[in-house]
């Protein structure tokens, strides 16, 4: 195994948050030197560390925290200084960092002489195989998203008129969903810092978050990942609604995808490729007439089809590794993954239709961790 070193905060940080589950607000020196697992913290988190249990725990003062600071060197050049002499201590000469590691340190500690290789793939493999409090977080917040959905279909039941809807006498907007989403995240114990309600054209745009009046007829669709406050891990899912009368063409871009989401499902399991659950999916569109990833033109930004990669780990991050795309690494699906699964049709100027659920990896295939209806009619 590699020396491994990451100098982070945990929440900003999701390599240093995999490695410990503790919310800790200013960087940090973590290790793995021998097997052993050290954590370079200062007074005020030590003990916190230290109750997890599976740590080496070092204080700041261990490294010459005192003498640092009646040398009048800055702040920043005391804790470069201290991370040096921690690693020194540790025997710790060659090093894999992720590719967020500081450049400043980097420099730092590179000049006086430790060797650090930035390996995205190597911490981007350790995430991907979730811990049982990863996993229990991520099932909490899609709990979450659950309520923040039927949140939002309830009210979309309530809405009235044949033009721009309206609930309770006002205009029913993306703003007014949006509120009512995120109070049943905060119920449940999460919270996000934006998500998606778009509707009409807008939602033929990926990554609109949405916005305006709604009207009757528009394809509505609402995208979330709350955040789970414990554990920081997140969750994704996606319907799909249309208050008042329904396109043919958007029934059949709905069933498309449940048939695409079904597929899918039953393709994921262990060994697999992600390129090959995407490409299950890009036959059944390209079947169906539908411009691809696959089949566009190079360059060109066609105007609608199934234009966007089939899905993605979930974890720490909302997008993480592996990706499940035409451009989906060829390493293989791993049993613990974590996958948001998410079949799009669209149209430019016109709208789309998203399905999506979360589903676990398991040594018996997929496991769908979302549990909610996709009818179109809320």
């Amino acid at each position: 195994m590699p020396d491994v070193v990451i100098y982070a905060d945990t929440l900003r940080s999701p390599e240093l948050r995999h490695e410990l589950p503790l919310a800790i607000g200013d960087p940090f020196l973590y290790c793995e030197h021998d097997g052993v697992r050290h954590v370079v913290v200062s007074v005020l988190e030590g003990p916190r560390v230290q109750e997890l249990g599976g740590y080496e725990v070092h204080l700041l003062e261990e490294y010459g925290l005192d003498e640092l600071r009646r040398s009048g060197r800055k702040r920043d050049e005391i804790h470069d200084e201290l991370a040096l002499r921690a690693l020194r201590s540790l025997g710790i000469e060659r090093a894999s960092v992720p590719g967020s590691f500081p450049v400043s340190l980097a420099d730092y500690l590179r000049g006086n002489g430790i060797e650090l290789l930035p390996d995205r793939k190597l911490f981007d493999q350790r995430r991907r195989v979730k811990s049982a409090a990863e996993l229990a977080g991520i099932r909490r917040a899609q709990r979450a998203a659950e309520a923040g959905m039927a949140a939002g279909r309830d009210l979309l039941r309530e809405a009235r008129g044949e033009g721009e809807l309206t609930v309770g006498g006002k205009p029913l907007t993306s703003e007014l969903l949006k509120s009512a989403i995120s109070r049943a995240f905060t119920e449940n114990g999460a919270s996000a810092d934006d998500f998606i309600v778009s509707h009409g054209a807008q939602a033929a745009i990926g990554h609109h978050l949405g916005s305006g009046p709604i009207r009757a007829g528009e394809t509505i669709v609402i995208d979330l990942w709350p955040r789970d406050n414990e554990s920081a891990c997140f969750a994704d899912m996606t319907r799909t609604f249309v208050v008042g009368d329904i396109a043919d063409e958007v029934r059949e871009w709905h069933r498309l995808c449940g048939v695409a989401l079904d597929r899918a499902l039953a393709d994921i399991h262990v060994g697999v490729t992600p390129r090959a659950v995407y490409d299950v999916t890009a036959d059944l569109f390209e079947e169906a007439g539908f411009t691809t990833q696959r089949t566009k033109t190079p360059g060109e930004v066609p105007e609608g089809g199934f234009l966007y990669a089939l899905g993605h780990g979930v974890g720490l991050d909302v997008h993480e590794e592996p990706l499940l795309g035409i451009l989906g690494h060829d390493d293989e699906l791993l049993e613990g993954d974590v996958l948001a699964v998410e079949p799009d049709l669209h149209r430019k100027d016109f709208g789309g239709v998203r399905l999506e659920d979360l589903v676990l990896v398991t040594a018996n295939g997929a496991e769908k961790i979302t549990d909610f209806p996709y009818e179109l009619e809320p």
